[in-house]
């Protein structure tokens, strides 16, 4: 207990001559608080989420709030170090997302009533601390395997009324040909941007209306090209290139990314990071390029149905989508690990292209808007699972993800209790009499 940092477990204001509670400490883990006011702070994010609330919820929210001040604890002691890069990089998509979410970067600085510049400061040790618990729980469960037997065992211990029904799953593959952009096409958008750059040099036109106006990028379109703080290797290599080459405020030179053609203004610099505005006039294909390729695809669809070539000799031969090309065409499932999707996890526009298809049998050619322009791709159902029991031999991956998961659960309770063992532990009496899942109260 002697690096023990004692906080007051009480947090008064003066009002009016009176004292009103603002905080309190409802518990300590090592030389971490965990505050009434993030407990608050949990349950209203459930409410705005639409989860309803029970009794003893707020005895979950406050061990979930312990837990993570624990594995902050250990991390700082085992010098568990993120880069500032990271926690910047994490920080900007979450900022991005809301910003989305709520109707733009103005919207949000508005709501929070303080700069983007404020709010990233204010929410980066939040960011850099959520890192370093990620990487201790990850430290934890490095070691933990599954072997057959142990998966085998593991699904014979369900109970046979509890074993959980599967819904059919899907295995798609597609065939996707994006147009090529003509050399006239490109040439005639170029000149537009030309154009555009001259007025805003020439002072007859503001970098930030032009983009109002031109700019096709709808991520920054609506802030007048405006982009915040960003790493390299956040946009493409081509805009970065630029970006740490140009002077501070000069407009610079027309340069193209698979996107199309942009121009930018890079307002700051600070390490590997920058700031500014740019405007991008995307590459548009032509209605003769994309009808050679929806005909291209109709008569690839015919020469496969024919047997003429295989499906697999047609993805390596005409798919121009890296993703995919290696799987035979097939979209892999990141989130189950697997090839297989539910039919609910499913794109709408994949779902409703194989919705009426048989195994083995090919969509039409159907029109996809991607970030490089409209393209076509045909989509094929390779095959389909019936709705059934879970079983060892059609979900071996599944339960194995599944006995996985259950074996580092094990193996962080057994972490948790051993370090509770070790730390100070302090929880307020108002709070002691909830169901824990570890260990709290020594």
């Amino acid at each position: 207990m002697k690096n023990l940092i004692i906080i007051p477990f009480l947090v008064f204001i003066a009002i009016n001559s009176s004292a009103q509670l603002i905080d309190k400490v409802v518990a300590v883990v090592g030389d971490k608080a965990v505050l009434y006011s993030e407990i608050e702070a949990q349950k209203m994010q459930a409410k705005q989420q639409g989860v309803e609330l029970k009794e003893g919820d707020a005895a979950i929210i406050l061990e979930d709030l312990m837990f993570q001040k624990l594995l902050l604890h250990q991390a700082e002691i085992d010098s568990l170090e993120v880069s500032e890069a990271q926690v910047t990089a994490e920080l900007d998509q979450r900022i991005q997302y809301f910003a989305s979410q709520i109707g733009g970067v103005a919207e949000l600085e508005k709501f929070y009533e303080k700069s983007i510049e404020e709010i990233k400061d204010e929410f980066f040790e939040q960011i850099e601390n959520r890192l370093k618990t990620q990487q201790m729980e990850q430290k934890i469960t490095a070691d933990v395997t599954t072997s057959p037997k142990e998966i085998k065992t593991f699904f014979n211990e369900i109970p046979k009324d509890s074993i959980p029904e599967i819904g059919s799953k899907v295995e798609v593959a597609q065939i996707f040909i994006q147009p090529e952009v003509t050399h006239e096409e490109k040439l005639k958008i170029k000149a537009e941007l030309q154009a555009i750059r001259e007025k805003i040099i020439a002072g007859e036109l503001s970098f930030k209306i032009a983009a109002e106006f031109y700019s096709e990028d709808p991520g920054s379109k609506k802030e007048g090209g405006f982009f915040d703080w960003v790493t390299r290797g956040t946009f493409v290599p081509e805009f970065d290139a630029v970006a740490f080459k140009i002077p501070l405020n000069d407009v610079s030179e027309i340069f193209e990314t698979q996107y199309g053609y942009h121009i930018t203004v890079i307002e700051d610099r600070r390490g590997e990071q920058y700031k500014g505005r740019h405007i991008l006039l995307m590459f548009k294909v032509g209605d003769v390029q994309l009808s050679q390729t929806k005909l291209l695809l109709d008569s690839l669809k015919t020469e496969i149905l024919n047997k003429t070539i295989t499906w697999d000799e047609a993805v390596l031969k005409y798919s121009d989508d890296d993703k995919t090309k290696g799987s035979r065409g097939v979209f892999f499932n990141e989130a189950s690990g697997s090839m297989y999707w539910d039919m609910q996890e499913l794109d709408p526009q994949i779902y409703a292209g194989i919705k009426d298809l048989n195994v083995g049998g090919i969509s039409k050619p159907q029109l996809v808007q991607t970030r490089e322009g409209a393209a076509y791709r045909i989509l094929k159902l390779k095959s389909q699972t019936a709705p059934h029991k879970a079983n060892l031999k059609d979900d071996y991956q599944l339960i194995q993800n599944f006995t996985l998961q259950k074996k580092k659960a094990k193996a962080i309770k057994n972490w948790t209790n051993e370090k509770i063992n070790d730390i100070y532990i302090r929880i307020d009496e108002d709070y002691t009499d909830g169901d824990f899942q570890y260990k709290w109260l020594k």
